[in-house]
């Protein structure tokens, strides 16, 4: 089993910045996949980044230029900086893994999500 612990959400005004971070422990042999989803009131669940174990990133268009993914292998832990906030940045931000244990079986994780609030 896998635990996903979140922090560093928040309410910041529009135009600051936060620093989330995603630690992983538990029985993992590789992490293949770490990223981030956010998701708005009365909306679906929409990637934000992601970050793959050879260091190839991705993010989604409304995020580029402002969001930054990034990862320390050594301790498990993948991090969001976010930066020139918008109030349409407002939602629960999850972090979501792909991890493969010791017996090569590949699973998925989800951490408990954590409010990021912008205002205006």
């Amino acid at each position: 089993q896998v635990q996903l612990v979140e922090s560093g959400g928040g309410l910041v005004q529009a135009g600051g910045s936060l620093r989330l971070s995603c630690a992983a422990s538990g029985s993992i042999f590789r992490i293949n996949f770490m990223g981030w989803y956010r998701q708005a009131p009365g909306k679906g669940r929409e990637l934000v980044a992601v970050t793959l174990s050879g260091g190839t990133t991705n993010y989604a268009d409304s995020v580029k230029g402002r969001f930054t993914i990034s990862r320390d292998n050594a301790k498990n832990t993948v991090y969001l900086q976010m930066n020139s906030l918008k109030p349409e940045d407002t939602a629960v931000y999850y972090c979501k893994a792909y991890v493969v244990d010791s017996y090569g079986r590949n699973y998925d994780y989800w951490g408990q999500g954590t409010q990021v609030t912008v205002s205006t």
